[in-house]
């Protein structure tokens, strides 16, 4: 994968929608931000794209300036000190965002314009704040009092580079593609995106061509018989204005073909196609627009809306191929996505700061891309892990925190308990990048020196704070053997049949054994099924120690 030449190295954010002080250092390549409902990935995006752009939410800032585009606790603090008679000199809150570029150099964009007063430092300043030349008018109205809003009609946006000289958008040298897959934004049927993508693949010779081929439809248009009839019809029809009333084609404006003409993929029109076909069409133009002094920035929203898994892998697969020398920035809530496209890669974003999930091993790395199904963004979006080997055992651990928290799953409380097969080493390596709070809960298998060795970088002198082994440490026996082999009785069913009764299980599992032996073979057996009585069961079990310290440990933290 070819890397870009310049891209953005860092983003400073100040008083926009849910940011009030943000920054975010980004680097080459592919930059996977994830964080939980709200914790501001799209805005992040959205800034970016506005600052290199001009555009929000589809449309010219200009016509979207408006106070909710404002970080609501700045907005609070002002109108309660413009409102306060003992304040005086307040000055009106404003939007700031700061690009740092690295890569190539631009001198004419190097300078102390910016937040760190650093004059190797090179970039853009996007501002909305208040018209210089109505600052006057604004101190008269603050003065007449019973401000309730933040008076927008004074405020105005501009551009600057850290050497504090004007600029406007189209000479900022690195350009952005926003694809939002989650939203559909169209002009006359046209999706706004798309056109643009291809109106920037085409010459000035082409659109000359096509401007005119759009006037020739005017002329023949009026010609058709049918048009004529239709028009003497209206004129007779419609006694409105002494003037010629009739149908045409609009050529008012110099692009209009822009608005009339549609992209239409296998001759339907773009806006009927699959979302899923849209998001992927969107994305695939994107990665090809490449412009000849341009290094650009591919800011994609959520990728995996509307895909199914097979389509969504061969989007990956293209994204990681055709980048080219673009940077990519995503937001994702999809596991799959961030495992595949590399953890290394991954920003975790919550309550407005954000952790890297960098310098992970090789062997680790390479094992979450070759098994990307594993839920790595559960584990890393929730307040605790509770880590387990099967499903079965994630059920059982569900139901012992239930009956211990008043009938409340784990996850109510931010706890998810997440079947790892036999990857709890890897699943800790990441908890240890992120200090992330973590319980591993499980089997001893009879060999209580092995549980010790996997975990000794866990354990005793080594241990890790968050981090938290639990295992049984009392090694069961027996006599029971299964096709010649001894039976495990150091597994989580043996150990529950343990500390309850052969009546109650066979209750629980409508059976009728006479023999412990035999109900651990049918245990053993049906695991998944009698997992599923357990945890449905309203009869009162016990559960072993190692599970309920593991339970007990998430409550007291």
């Amino acid at each position: 994968m070819e890397e870009s030449k310049s891209y953005i190295k860092e983003i400073r954010i100040e008083n926009y929608k849910c940011f009030k002080e943000f920054n975010l250092k980004l680097k080459k390549g592919v930059n996977i931000i994830v964080g939980n409902n709200e914790a501001g990935k799209s805005t992040i995006l959205e800034a970016i794209n506005l600052a290199l752009s001009g555009f929000v939410s589809g449309k010219y800032i200009k016509t979207e300036l408006t106070q909710h585009l404002f970080n609501k606790e700045v907005i609070k603090e002002y109108l309660e000190k413009i409102n306060n008679v003992s304040e005086s000199g307040v000055l009106p809150p404003k939007i700031l965002i700061e690009i740092f570029l690295e890569g190539n150099e631009f001198p004419e964009l190097k300078g102390n314009g910016n937040y760190k007063s650093d004059n190797t430092e090179q970039g853009i300043s996007f501002v909305i704040d208040i018209k210089k030349e109505l600052q006057g008018e604004y101190e008269e109205l603050i003065k007449s009092g019973d401000i309730d809003s933040l008076p927008i009609e004074y405020y105005n946006f501009s551009w600057s580079s850290f050497a504090r000289e004007p600029k406007t958008p189209r000479a900022i040298p690195i350009k952005s593609a926003l694809i939002d897959s989650s939203s559909n934004r169209y002009l006359n049927g046209s999706d706004v995106y798309i056109s643009r993508i291809i109106k920037d693949c085409l010459s000035s010779e082409d659109i000359i061509k096509i401007s005119k081929a759009h006037r020739n439809l005017k002329e023949s248009f009026s010609k058709e018989e049918a048009v004529k009839l239709i028009n003497a019809k209206i004129q007779e029809a419609i006694k409105i204005s002494n003037k010629k009333v009739e149908l045409a084609v609009d050529l008012s404006t110099k692009n209009a073909w822009e608005n009339n003409l549609i992209t239409c993929l296998d001759e339907i029109p773009f806006h009927h196609i699959g979302k899923g076909e849209q998001c992927i069409v969107k994305t695939k133009l994107a990665l090809s627009h490449k412009k000849a002094r341009e290094a650009n920035i591919l800011l994609l929203e959520e990728p995996e809306n509307h895909l199914s898994h097979t389509k969504l892998n061969q989007l990956i697969k293209d994204i990681k191929e055709d980048m080219g020398n673009k940077q990519l920035i995503i937001s994702t809530h999809n596991s799959y996505v961030a495992n595949k496209l590399g953890l290394n890669d991954l920003i975790i974003l919550n309550n407005g700061k954000t952790t890297c999930l960098s310098e992970l091993s090789l062997e680790t790395k390479e094992f979450f891309d070759k098994l990307a199904g594993y839920d790595t963004l559960r584990f890393l979006l929730c307040k605790k892990a509770i880590l387990v080997e099967g499903d079965s055992d994630e059920l059982i651990l569900q139901k012992a925190y239930m009956e211990n928290n008043d009938g409340k799953l784990p996850i109510e409380d931010e706890i998810d308990v997440i079947s790892v097969n036999i990857s709890f080493l890897r699943f800790l390596e990441i908890a240890e990048k992120i200090n992330q709070s973590v319980s591993v809960v499980t089997d001893n298998d009879g060999d209580i020196e092995a549980i010790k060795r996997k975990y000794e970088n866990y354990l005793g002198n080594n241990s890790k704070e968050g981090i938290k082994i639990f295992y049984d440490e009392i090694i069961d026996t027996g006599e029971l053997k299964i096709s010649e082999n001894k039976f495990n009785y150091n597994t989580l069913e043996p150990k529950l049949l343990k500390e309850n009764s052969l009546i109650l299980f066979n209750k629980i599992f409508e059976t009728e054994y006479t023999e412990i032996d035999d109900l651990h073979k049918y245990m053993k057996r049906e695991k998944t099924r009698c997992a599923l009585n357990i945890f449905s069961s309203q009869e009162e079990i016990v559960f072993p120690k190692y599970i309920l310290d593991a339970i007990e440990d998430n409550d007291e933290e």
